[in-house]
């Protein structure tokens, strides 16, 4: 399925948490999974990789295998004791037109990285080196903490964390958004007219069952 760019700004403007939600609460990856640069959004279709911890030479093949507007998504096996990714790949990866990094493990060289604005999420940061010399695996699925990402599907972050849509679901996730952006405002509108956010979400009887009145 060919996914357009129109549809790629809509799920980047629309947020996480909201695809999150409209998607029936499916989808996020962990809360350890942050942006290096809060200020950056993405949306592209994943080229996955299974890395052996501690080595990138896979990434290094990785980049070379991707199509411009891709998303990077690496299992590195949340290892932190090593950075397998930095400046070096970060520049080769924008001359190919891989559009964010995503990686079960660390980086380094952030500050160069940001430099750069190309957006990475990662666990952490790490200043030590990997080897050169394990194999691994490209455009396979993977399980980052218990989110499965397959080839092509739809990875999207910004500063609230990261969520990834099925291919033959975005059409459906942008309708559900939208329709839950508009609950939204009319709960806003709800509020400025001075109704208590105990009265919009009917949590009256609950909290009387608590002894909460």
């Amino acid at each position: 399925m060919t996914i357009t760019q129109e549809k790629l700004q809509t799920l980047r403007d629309l947020g996480t948490a909201t695809i999150y939600e409209a998607q029936g609460a499916k989808g996020a990856f962990d809360h350890g999974m942050k942006p290096i640069d809060p200020t950056l959004r993405i949306a592209g279709p994943a080229l996955t990789v299974d890395a052996r911890p501690a080595d990138n030479l896979i990434l290094h093949y990785a980049v070379q295998q991707a199509k411009p507007g891709d998303v990077l998504v690496v299992d590195a096996k949340g290892f932190m004791e090593a950075g397998p990714w930095g400046d070096i790949l970060t520049l080769q990866a924008i001359q190919k037109g891989i559009v964010a990094l995503v990686i079960n493990g660390c980086v380094r060289d952030a500050n160069l990285i940001i430099d750069m604005k190309f957006p990475v999420f990662c666990r952490g940061l790490s200043i030590k080196g990997t080897g050169k010399a394990q194999p691994g695996m490209v455009n396979v699925p993977i399980t980052i903490d218990d989110v499965v990402v397959r080839p092509g599907d739809i990875v999207v972050g910004d500063r609230d964390g990261l969520v990834v849509v099925a291919q033959d679901e975005v059409d459906k996730a942008i309708e559900n958004s939208y329709s839950r952006e508009a609950k939204e405002v009319e709960q806003r509108a709800a509020i400025d007219r001075g109704v208590s956010t105990i009265e919009l979400f009917g949590l009256a009887p609950t909290l009387e069952r608590m002894g909460l009145t």
